[in-house]
């Protein structure tokens, strides 16, 4: 699913406008990211978390030219799913 696709999904199920729809999940999106990029995470019950996890530097290796070389430290976003997704994802 992209994104166009649940502003329609939340037009078609709900009374707003797609304009107030492409808002409402623009907004939400970036409050999301604003609070994984602060270091806050994202906990929703039942779906999971998102945060804000630490890479060490380490030495990598280009997969065409076996050319090793050094990657820095970062930070980088990470998803952990919930519980009940889980089962769901799991039943099929």
């Amino acid at each position: 699913m992209k994104k166009t696709d649940l502003i329609q999904r939340l037009t078609d199920n709900s009374n707003l406008a797609k304009s107030d729809a492409k808002l409402a999940v623009d907004l939400i999106l970036e409050r999301i990211t604003q609070s994984i990029v602060s270091g806050e995470g994202v906990e929703i019950r039942g779906f999971g978390g998102f945060i804000k996890k630490h890479r060490k530097a380490r030495q990598g290796i280009n997969p065409k030219t076996s050319e090793r070389t050094q990657v820095g430290e970062k930070y980088v976003p990470f998803f952990k799913p919930g519980k009940s997704l889980k089962e769901m994802v799991n039943k099929g």
